[in-house]
């Protein structure tokens, strides 16, 4: 565990998602800032991201931070509607351990927000032929 809230919360979503079984696999890795070459994109990259934390303090000695972390998932494809329907599942697989489980290694921490917006990015499928699509997770943390 690192001294960080922010990234103390990115490497519980990575444990958790590295713990779980999907549908296919997956190992998650914490980045500052994902970068792959076109080539290593044939295979499944799933990407936690610390975000951003912001924090409000509710009285002299309680303080609630909200971290927000993303997590890409990402894969060039063939486009084909299966392929693309299992990558989609998959981040619903990811966005349902998050919801249904308290943060690994960190269980005060309480999930108050996951987003999804857009489900995917069009425009890597138009010019990358790759899915990408990023989860939200925002954890509050009290201090």
């Amino acid at each position: 565990m690192t001294d960080s809230l922010l990234l103390t919360v990115a490497d519980g979503i990575v444990e958790g998602i590295n713990l779980a079984s999907f549908s296919q696999p997956v190992t998650a890795v914490r980045h500052y800032q994902p970068k792959f070459d076109l080539k290593e994109m044939d295979q499944l990259h799933v990407s936690v991201v610390p975000r951003s934390i912001t924090e409000k303090r509710l009285s002299r000695a309680l303080t609630a931070f909200d971290c927000a972390v993303d997590i890409g998932v990402q894969q060039r494809s063939s486009m084909d509607q299966p392929t693309l329907d299992g990558l989609t599942d998959l981040v619903a697989e990811i966005a349902e351990l998050l919801r249904a489980n308290p943060l690994w290694g960190f269980p005060e921490a309480r999930l108050i927000e996951l987003s999804n917006d857009p489900v995917f990015a069009p425009e890597h499928l138009d010019e990358l032929r790759q899915f990408t699509s990023v989860v939200r997770a925002t954890y509050r943390v009290w201090r």
